[in-house]
Formats: C-alpha cells, sequence, structure tokens
C-alpha cells in the first residue's frame, strides 16, 4: 500500500486557487446572542450556505481537479453517508466525470435524492457506511473506477482547509477553533492551516459520543475500531478511524469533546434562536461542544464551524416536539 503523505499549508493555498473559481467563501457570522449565551466572542463558519449544504464540496472539487485524463473518462465511485457523497456527485457533475456513489441502505434519503439530482448513481448498500466502502472499493477493482476513499484522501484535507484560510483572512487574532469530526478531514485540514499559520491558536475536534472511533484513536495514537454506532449525525457516524487522519491529528488538534444525541439536538435548536441558521446533527456538533466547555471559552474569540445544513423535516419536527 502507498505510504499517504500529509498535505502542507502549501498544498491548501493551491486548493484555494483551484476552489475559488468555483465557490464563494462562506459567510462568517457573529451572532450577538449567541455570543451572549457562551460568555465569549463567537464567530459562526456557515459552511451550510454550500451548494450541496456542506463543507465537504471543497474536498471535491480539489480532487476533481486533479484526476488524471483516463480517471476522468472512466469515472470515479466512493462510498459515504451522506455529504462527502454530495460533494463528490456535485463536484463530478462540474468537471463531467461519471460518478457512483454507494451509501448505506438506510442513509439519509434527502441526502440521497441531492446526490441523484446531481448526476450521481447512487448505489444502497450495507448496514453501515463501512460496508458501504467494502462495496465501492471492490466496484473500483472490477468496474476500474477510480476509488477515492472519504478520509485517506490528501487532496480532500487540502480542500477542506481552504475554510480555515477563509476564517483566519477575516479573524487573524483568533483563539479557539471548534471543528466536527467524523473521519477527521475537516478536523486536520483545519489543524494544519492554523498550526502553520498560529501556532498558539487551539484547535478542538468534536465527535458524537455514539461514534468515538477517531476520539478514541486521537487518545491512543493507534486506530481505532468501534462496534455499531447509533447516532441522529450521520455525518459523524465513523465506527473506525484511519492512517492519515490519526497521523495529522495527532499532531495539529489540541482537545477532542464527546457530545450526547441531546446535546447536539438542543445545539440545533440553539443555532436557530441564535443565529438564525439550520444545522444538521453534524453541524450542531461544534456549538454544542461549545456550550459544554463555555467555561473554558470566557472572554476568547471562537471559532465554531456549521458543518452542514442537510436536515430532514422530520428530524427538525422531532427535535422541536422534544425540547420545546
Amino acid at each position: 500500500m502507498t505510504q499517504l503523505v500529509a498535505p502542507t499549508i502549501h498544498d491548501v493555498f493551491k486548493a484555494r486557487q483551484v476552489i475559488r473559481n468555483y465557490i464563494e467563501p462562506t459567510k462568517l457570522l457573529r451572532p450577538w446572542a449567541l455570543s451572549e449565551r457562551l460568555g465569549c466572542d463567537v464567530y459562526l463558519k456557515c459552511e451550510n450556505l454550500h451548494p450541496i449544504g456542506a463543507f465537504k464540496i471543497r474536498g471535491g472539487i480539489n480532487i476533481m481537479s486533479h484526476l488524471s485524463e483516463k480517471e476522468r473518462q472512466t469515472g470515479v465511485v466512493t462510498a459515504s453517508s451522506g455529504n462527502h457523497g454530495q460533494s463528490i456527485a456535485y463536484s463530478a457533475n462540474l468537471f463531467g466525470v461519471k460518478s457512483v456513489v454507494y451509501v448505506p441502505e438506510a442513509a439519509n434519503a434527502f441526502k440521497v435524492a441531492a446526490m441523484r439530482q446531481m448526476g450521481a448513481e447512487v448505489r444502497l448498500v450495507g448496514r453501515d457506511f463501512e460496508e458501504s466502502r467494502e462495496a465501492a472499493e471492490e466496484a473500483s477493482r472490477k468496474e476500474g473506477f477510480r476509488f477515492i476513499h472519504s478520509i485517506n484522501e490528501p487532496l480532500l484535507f487540502a480542500g477542506v482547509g481552504t475554510m480555515a484560510l477563509e476564517i483566519l483572512d477575516e479573524v487573524p487574532d483568533l483563539d479557539t477553533i471548534i471543528v466536527p469530526v467524523g473521519g477527521g478531514s475537516g478536523v486536520g485540514g483545519t489543524g494544519i492551516v492554523c498550526k502553520s499559520i498560529r501556532p498558539e491558536l487551539e484547535v478542538i475536534g468534536v465527535q458524537a459520543e455514539a461514534a468515538p472511533a477517531v476520539y478514541l484513536s486521537w487518545k491512543s495514537g493507534k486506530l481505532a475500531t468501534t462496534g455499531p454506532v447509533s447516532t441522529f449525525a450521520d455525518g459523524l457516524a465513523t465506527k473506525q478511524s484511519y492512517e492519515l487522519a490519526l497521523n495529522v491529528l495527532r499532531r495539529v488538534v489540541d482537545d477532542m469533546v464527546l457530545v450526547t444525541e441531546e446535546e447536539m439536538e438542543k445545539a440545533i435548536l440553539l443555532l436557530m434562536e441564535t443565529a438564525h441558521q439550520v444545522a444538521e446533527g453534524a453541524g450542531s456538533a461544534a456549538t454544542a461542544a461549545a456550550c459544554k466547555i463555555k467555561e473554558r471559552l470566557q472572554g476568547k474569540k471562537v471559532a465554531v464551524i456549521l458543518s452542514g445544513g442537510n436536515l430532514t423535516m422530520d428530524k427538525l419536527a422531532e427535535i422541536v416536539k422534544k425540547h420545546m
């Protein structure tokens, strides 16, 4: 197996040169009501405002721009619980590339429909992401597609790291940044940028308590696998950690926090009330963590990543009924 080389800040700057041709920088809001609740100066990075409603689009565009002519002609295949699949579907469509996305059988119907609308062939296979990934890898071998791993791809890390560049362009004296963690590309790319430009900036990752594989891996320094995961935050629903993410996160992440399902649900309502923004489960995780560790954040300048807004109406109604 080829040794994976972690991207550098130079790779992130190169990715920005590509990505800025296709998408605008997202809004960095400063919602006074949320700052008042948390006792710190909050800057909310609204990655939910992308065309696919999630930050993953950055990595998708970056990797499509690097495909060889043969790979463009053959097409790509990937596996996803939702947002990564949308990023590949959208980006492949932009570059005129065939895309096939394997998703778990119980995947978010909204995200599945969106992938199909963006031109991807969606194949529902497996009980969870790992089973979908195995099927996607098999399809790559049999059908000749270029397999795109949702985590073990340096180009994805470099692409999503561009959101941190945008934040630091606006708030160069930031104290802390809080990032949701599914497989680790988002917090990894963010950490590479922050530690290269401002080493004292604190980088905090957030994972679901019900899906803590990357948290356990970061703590121990060894690849970790858990049993079946059960979280409504499908963007965080990973049951194993990966080599590239582990190597990067151990170098650039200062702390990791676990949040419960209820804490993420309450954070969704808090974001709607104080910032008028819709977050899905994974998108609310950083806000949930900020609430959980608010005593540590007092008086600081804190960036909170709202990584995605693909929340179904059914789930929103359930949360409102439960908590209000």
